[in-house]
């Protein structure tokens, strides 16, 4: 398998062409070992055989980007019903388990004074986006660094 890391610019836009963001990407694999749960897909497939100093823009639908929005990954619970949800802020990151269910990661988007909401989508789920690549350094990955680069457990605020 080539794997490559990948240093790259990146220009992020919606469907429209508006700018959602722009960032300095580096030392990214271009792919990781096949059964290996990570996101975006299509942008490692988008990003493989890139050559130093080559521009590449990526058209990827919302099911090859960040998935479909999904209703029932949004949740509205009674704030008593969660220890620490005092603390709470929108837009905060908390892991949060749903009966028979393990852990999953919410992003914080609503808080009334008895209510908070959650929502297990990515901000972008839903989305077609385009991303417009620079490439700034581009090497082949090393066995370790194919290794390292396996998922990691998400450090979040833990509620019950």
């Amino acid at each position: 398998m080539n794997v490559q890391i990948v240093s790259f610019h990146c220009v992020l836009k919606n469907k429209l062409g508006q700018v959602i963001s722009s960032t300095y990407n580096r030392d990214v694999l271009t792919s990781l070992p096949e059964g290996t749960d990570h996101s975006l897909p299509g942008l490692s497939v988008g990003l493989k055989n890139l050559r130093k100093g080559e521009k590449r823009q990526i058209e990827l639908s919302a099911g090859e980007a960040y998935g479909f929005y999904d209703t029932t990954k949004v949740l509205e619970l009674a704030r008593e019903s969660l220890s620490g949800s005092s603390k709470l802020k929108v837009g905060e990151s908390v892991l949060f388990a749903r009966e028979g269910k393990k852990a999953e990661k919410f992003r914080v988007t609503d808080l009334s004074q008895d209510r908070i909401t959650l929502d297990g989508n990515h901000p972008l789920a839903g989305q077609d986006l385009i991303f417009e690549i620079e490439a700034l350094d581009v090497r082949e990955a090393t066995p370790e660094e194919i290794r390292e680069s396996l998922p990691e457990e998400d450090d979040g605020v833990i509620l019950h």
